[in-house]
Parts: C-alpha cells; sequence; structure tokens
C-alpha cells in the first residue's frame, strides 16, 4: 500500500463514492467477508502493530490478532458454535473484544456486541433476542451477569475473559483465558458466509424503550469504514486513538475497521478521560483522534495544559460536532482536520464532511444523485410525518427549507440495501414508500436537517437535543455546556417540559450535585450574563452525584427525566424555578406547583 498523502480540500464526495463503489462490486463478487479482508492485511504486514491496549500497555501485531482471533474460532467449534450461530459479548473495551468478535466472525458465528451499561431487563432482553448460544464476558461484568443468571436459558454457555475468581461468576462458567492458550490457532476452514451476509448485531442505545439489535452485514462493515478512509484521506502509517466503545459502530466500525480493513494501528482506551486524553495522543504517537460531540465539550471545559499543544493529531474523526464549539475545538487544540460524518448504524445514506465545512455534517452530491440516491424531504417537524404531494410522493426540500433526510432502498446493492433489525417489527417505522417516486422506498433517518446552496448539510434538530421556548429554538447541548461549566463540570441534563397554558417547551436542569452546594442566587446572575432569556433553565432538580445516567456515547438519558417533569408529589429530588420578576431560584413546591399549573405563576 503507497503512502499516498492527499488534501481534503481536493477530495470529491463523488469520487470517493464511484471508489468505494468498484470495490464493493469486486468484493460482492468473489464473496469476500471482514475475516479475509483481514487475511489480505495480515500478509501485507504480519509483525506490525496492529492493536495497543493503553490500559495495560499491551502491543498486539496483525500476526498476534490473527492467532488469537483463530484459536477463538477454533475453540468456539469444539464447544459446538458453527455458521449461523450467535454468540454474545459482554466486555469492556481492550484488545481480546476484537480478537473474540473477529474469531467468532471466521466461523461463521454473529458477535451480539452487547452495551456494558445494560443490566437486568435490558440485558435479558438482549440476550433473548439474539438468540445467542453463548456469552463470552469480562470478569468486569461478572456482577452483572450474576444478576440474570437465574433468568438465563440454562443451557447458555457461559465464558469469562480476564482475572479469575470462581466464586464470582455464576455456576455454570468457564474461565475462557487458558481454554484459548490451549486451542490451536490454525485457519479455521472457511464458513459459508458471503459480502451480504451478517456479521454481526450492535445495539441501540436504548435511550428510549428497550435496545434493538441492527443487522451489520459484512458489506455494511467494509462500506463504513471505506467511506471513511478513503473519504478523509487517511495514510497507511497514521496511528488512531480510539477511546469510544467498541460495542458501538464509531468505535468498532469507523475506529476498528481501519485496522483490519486497512492496516492502521489503533489505540484503545478502556474508557474516554478528558484528563488524560492528550497524554495518551502524546505517548503512542496518535495522528488521528475519534469523537463524539459530547466528548469534545468535555475537552475544552478542561483547563489548558502543555499536552494540548505538544501532539501530533492532525484529524478528528467522528460526528455530532456542534457548529457553536467546532472552530474553538480545531483552533485551541491545533487539529487542522475536522472530518465529520452522518450515519447510524443500520442506515443507507451515511454523509462525509470531506473538506472540514464548519458545522456541515456532510455534503449531497445532487449531480451523482444516481450513484447514491439520498434526498431531504419535506416533513412536519413536529410529528416528523413525511409531507407528499398531490400525487402521494414526498416533496424534496429546496435549499434552506429544514426536512427529514432519507436514502432510497435498493436490496441488491450493498451501498445501498437496509438490513434493519433483529425486530423486523422495529423495521416499519424506519422504511416508508412513495417517497422518490411511486412504489419504492426508503429509509427514515428520523433527523431534521438543513441543506445550504452548495449542498451542505446542517443539524437542525435531533430528536431531545432541542425544544421551543418564547418563540426560540433552544438547544440543549449547548445549555448544558454553559451550566456545567458554571457548576464547576457538574453532569448536566437539559430537557424541555410541558407546562400547562404555554407554547412549547420549558426548559429543565438536571443536576448531578447537592442542592446545597450551589449558591443559586449567584448562579442565577451569571445565567443572566451567559444566556438569554428563552435559553435558561426555568426548573432546576439536584440528583445525588453521579445520579445522571448516560449511555455509551455519552448521551445523557433523559427519557425518563422528562416524563417524571417538574411535579413535588412525583419528584422527590430537590426544586427550584426560576422566578424571573426577581432573577432568582425559588424552592419548588405543592403551592408554587399549583400555582404554576393554574397559570398564576408568570415563567
Amino acid at each position: 500500500m503507497s503512502g499516498r498523502i492527499c488534501s481534503p480540500k481536493k477530495v470529491s464526495g463523488g469520487m470517493v463514492l464511484l471508489k468505494v463503489k468498484v470495490k464493493v462490486r469486486r468484493y460482492l463478487r468473489e464473496q469476500k467477508t471482514v475475516p479475509l479482508l483481514f487475511a489480505s492485511t495480515v500478509r501485507r504486514h504480519p509483525d506490525k502493530t496492529a492493536l495497543i491496549f493503553e490500559g495495560t500497555d499491551t502491543h498486539w501485531t496483525f500476526r498476534q490478532l490473527d492467532n488469537y482471533s483463530s484459536s477463538v474460532a477454533n475453540f468456539l467449534q469444539t464447544q459446538g458454535l458453527a455458521s449461523g450461530d450467535v454468540a454474545a459479548l459482554f466486555m469492556e473495551n481492550r484488545n481480546e473484544f476484537v480478537g473474540l468478535w473477529l474469531g467468532m466472525a471466521k466461523l461463521g458465528v454473529e458477535a451480539a456486541l452487547i452495551n456494558t451499561n445494560l443490566r437486568r431487563d435490558a440485558l435479558c432482553q438482549c440476550l433473548t433476542t439474539s438468540q445467542a448460544r453463548a456469552l463470552i464476558f469480562g470478569s468486569e461484568m461478572a456482577p452483572a451477569v450474576f444478576e440474570i443468571h437465574a433468568s438465563l436459558d440454562p443451557s447458555l454457555l457461559l465464558f469469562c475473559s480476564g482475572p479469575w475468581e470462581p466464586s464470582a461468576v455464576p455456576t455454570g462458567t468457564k474461565h475462557l483465558d487458558p481454554l484459548l492458550a490451549d486451542a490451536p490457532n490454525h485457519l479455521p476452514s472457511r464458513p459459508d458466509k458471503g459480502f451480504t451476509d451478517k456479521l454481526l448485531y450492535i445495539y441501540t442505545s436504548g435511550t428510549t424503550g428497550l435496545p434493538k439489535a441492527a443487522i451489520v452485514v459484512h458489506s455494511r462493515y467494509y462500506r463504513m469504514a471505506a467511506l471513511v478512509y478513503y473519504g478523509f484521506c487517511m495514510r497507511p502509517n497514521d496511528i488512531v486513538y480510539n477511546c469510544l466503545p467498541l460495542y458501538h459502530s464509531a468505535g468498532n466500525i469507523v475506529g476498528i475497521g481501519q485496522c483490519l480493513l486497512h492496516g492502521l494501528t489503533v489505540v484503545i482506551r478502556k474508557k474516554f478521560s478528558a484528563s488524560r486524553f492528550w497524554d495518551d495522543c502524546i505517548k503512542y504517537n496518535c495522528t488521528i483522534v475519534q469523537y463524539i460531540g459530547e466528548l469534545c465539550r468535555y475537552l475544552l471545559n478542561q483547563p489548558p495544559r502543555e499536552a494540548e499543544n505538544q501532539h501530533r493529531v492532525r484529524m478528528a474523526l467522528g460526528n455530532g460536532l456542534r457548529q457553536s464549539i467546532w472552530t474553538e475545538f480545531s483552533s485551541r487544540f491545533h487539529i487542522p482536520q475536522v472530518a465529520e460524518f452522518y450515519g447510524a448504524t443500520e442506515c443507507n445514506c451515511s454523509l462525509g464532511n470531506f473538506d472540514s465545512q464548519v458545522g456541515a455534517c456532510g455534503f449531497n452530491s445532487r449531480i451523482l444523485s444516481f450513484v447514491y440516491p439520498i434526498r431531504l424531504v419535506r416533513v412536519n417537524e413536529d410529528t416528523m410525518e413525511l409531507i407528499r404531494g398531490p400525487d402521494g410522493v414526498c416533496l424534496p426540500c429546496q435549499p434552506g427549507e429544514p426536512g427529514q433526510l432519507v436514502g432510497r432502498i435498493i436490496q441488491q446493492d450493498p451501498l445501498r440495501r437496509f438490513d434493519g433489525y433483529l425486530n423486523h417489527g422495529a423495521n416499519n417505522k424506519k422504511i416508508a414508500k412513495d417517497v422518490f417516486q411511486k412504489g419504492d422506498q426508503a429509509y427514515l433517518t428520523g433527523d431534521v436537517l438543513v441543506m445550504d446552496e452548495l449542498g451542505y448539510l446542517y443539524f437542525r434538530d435531533r430528536t431531545g437535543d432541542t425544544f421551543r421556548w418564547k418563540g426560540e429554538n433552544v438547544s440543549t447541548t449547548e445549555v448544558e455546556g454553559t451550566l456545567s461549566r458554571l457548576l464547576d463540570m457538574a453532569d448536566v441534563a437539559v430537557y424541555g417540559v410541558e407546562v400547562p397554558g404555554t407554547e412549547g417547551r420549558a426548559g429543565m436542569a438536571a443536576v448531578a450535585s447537592p442542592a446545597g452546594s450551589c449558591d443559586l442566587e449567584h448562579f442565577a446572575r451569571l445565567l443572566e450574563k451567559e444566556l438569554p432569556l428563552y435559553a435558561r433553565p426555568i426548573f432546576l432538580r439536584f440528583l445525588p452525584a453521579q445520579e445522571l445516567h448516560k449511555t455509551g456515547t455519552f448521551k445523557l438519558l433523559k427519557t425518563d427525566l422528562r416524563k417524571e417533569g417538574f411535579d413535588p408529589a412525583v419528584v422527590k429530588d430537590p426544586l427550584f424555578y426560576l422566578d424571573t420578576r426577581k432573577c432568582r431560584y425559588v424552592p419548588l413546591d405543592g403551592e408554587a406547583y399549583s400555582r404554576i399549573q393554574a397559570g398564576e405563576e408568570k415563567l
């Protein structure tokens, strides 16, 4: 592989799509799979470092990763698993995580990657719906498995990897590590799997309801990793810093995919650490860092330090970086290229902002719409119902007009297919008919975007990320950033709550900090300086420290908070509301709540 260097300013999104499309057609014809593509990578440079686990400073070469994963495949075969079976993986980030699911894939076993934040009913549901025959879990997850052991199918095979304490794991669990050490590491026979067959399952974060398992086929894994690699001009000698969870697509496909498919070295961190981020990048000579938007905000909230000026990072790769902090993030940390992309695990309309246009999540080439048929269509922003013309077909948006992004489904085309979820009932909510033309089908992203005259796309709204108050749209993430800074880095969740007799939703902030630790009078004065009146939280709720729960991608779980609202009869935590006449927060008791409900209190 050549040491190609290209300027992101010269990259054509259309050329990238065409290049990936040509490769996809070739791999479809040859029935390639991720293990077969990885085998080519191993042959190119077997002794190059593939993975580094920061937690123990463990370095694995491509040969070592290949041997470990083959041992996994051969061992699982002795346990009766075969192509088409499912094995669940429940483990924190480390090199073994990659070797385990890759080994499963070499056997044709489909890996169900379980979110390590899940417990009890949600964890049981993931194991049940996947129909897993085996569960491999890290010793750090043993307490969670112990909790649900009585509810598990007695035939489920249990294996624990990591420090071994027999009394800490459910009865019947086997210690995996010595078993793998004794297993042969020759390449197993090729399973009956092709480019469009199932590879693994990635679960939605479960911010609403129970998690859903999105199906990832081999071609989808390749497509997502390749569009990023070619679109953002990655280089064979790049070193990627990956602190995102490996049970999600950003960490496992966009990040680890560069290792398996393109031979890059990837540094894995167990969990994101704002204070250690730049030190790690310096230690391992990282040139690319992965992010999600909230992660960037946490880094910006850190006090300036020397390490942020001494790294070699040339690219930040991720999604969700808000326009309001984009330039500050890039300039403060001296990162010349922000590689923002758009796409969910199951979607067929991924986008890339290939020339670092500030704030844009991608670019829509109308000229190449025949290659990559995506479109913004008009939508009722309150109900997300598609707006159709007299012929029943969806109406395309004009520049500046908000709409929902959709991708035409062409099941025979690996770039356009929609594989959906294991629960087929969940697919119905993501598919619409008669979108581009009569008789077709399209995938619904659920996100409202706006396209400018040049074709750049920008987020207007993400579900739960905005609310409208006093005739203005309020970004919850931006308010959260301000409040977190003013409250000395406390975790804060901001969301809209309905108030009788008012338009829109009033802002409410749940703060993971004791109420007595905050000078509310001083806080209200600071908010006057920091935020316009419509953006200031009307209600405050103080929870015990560490009580705000997050998904693995750092999104705050707000569904239950929003449902509980500000009723003191429901919420037992200290509540306050903003007395707008005096610009101060006062206790919200039953009497005040009744006045607000009756419209007697001006908000």
